[in-house]
């Protein structure tokens, strides 16, 4: 999943995700449930480094993994712009491979629903467990069935930014838990228009499965809500129901038993 194409037009696609509140929401619920005294984040599928920034200036230690080359150029530059003390790494998320044990572990925006199966989604589940600290946490959203059911299913989205005009294709499979996306880009050079493409599929899950998978890996459940409601009061968490598009998990590594 390199996203070559797709990553030159993300920052100007995503303008609309309000970083700073996700992360101050993340950053709350850290320091209600965290049981360690380091503060090492790892930003899984960190993409073009806006939340890892968020995290930095917060006073994480961050360290940003990402598959996508292009992605963590683009993260680059603004470490570069920012000053920011981040390290990135180009490492695909199912085979992580840190240098010692990490605090807190964040994957979001339904990163983990680019993975083509449920066994994907475990393998990763299982290495952020290898590396997390006891008592660390793991914190993570994914799109909900409904969503790709009822708000992506058979969709077209229309973006027009200064930077580039977009078409957005979604296919909903037979299965109803798989949207393919299929994105038009068309990029304005003077009186010319060039034009890219970029194919996604993302996968949904039912939360009760994918809490066993996390739990089968070493985690346990310390909550679930609403990822996505009243962002503008990070500490305003709301429980799922029947129609919530994005899951934000809680998980935490549990202390040994010499720790308790």
């Amino acid at each position: 999943m390199d996203y070559a194409n797709f990553a030159a037009y993300y920052d100007a696609l995503t303008q609309n995700v309000e970083y700073p509140q996700r992360a101050a929401r993340l950053h709350a619920l850290v320091e209600k449930h965290i049981r360690t005294e380091g503060r090492i984040l790892l930003d899984l599928a960190c993409g073009s480094g806006s939340l890892s920034e968020e995290f930095a200036k917060l006073g994480y230690d961050v360290i940003g993994v990402d598959n996508s080359p292009a992605m963590l150029m683009a993260a680059m530059e603004k470490k570069f712009d920012s000053g920011l003390p981040i390290q990135y790494l180009c490492q695909d998320m199912r085979e992580i491979d840190m240098f010692g044990t990490i605090d807190i572990t964040v994957c979001a925006l339904d990163s983990l629903n680019h993975l083509p199966t449920l066994a994907d989604v475990s393998r990763v589940f299982e290495r952020v467990s290898l590396f997390a600290m006891p008592g660390g946490l793991f914190l993570f959203d994914m799109n909900t069935v409904y969503k790709h059911q009822h708000i992506l299913a058979d969709r077209t989205f229309v973006y027009d930014t200064d930077d580039v005009f977009c078409v957005w294709e979604n296919r909903l499979a037979e299965d109803s838990n798989r949207v393919d996306m299929q994105l038009t880009f068309f990029e304005r050079d003077g009186d010319a228009y060039f034009r890219s493409e970029e194919q996604i599929t993302e996968n949904a899950y039912p939360m009760e499965e994918i809490i066993a998978a996390a739990e089968k890996a070493g985690f346990e459940m310390i909550a679930v809500y609403d990822a996505d409601k009243d962002l503008a009061q990070p500490e305003a968490l709301s429980a799922p129901d029947e129609t919530t598009e994005r899951i934000l998990y809680v998980m935490r590594k549990p202390l040994m038993k010499e720790d308790i």
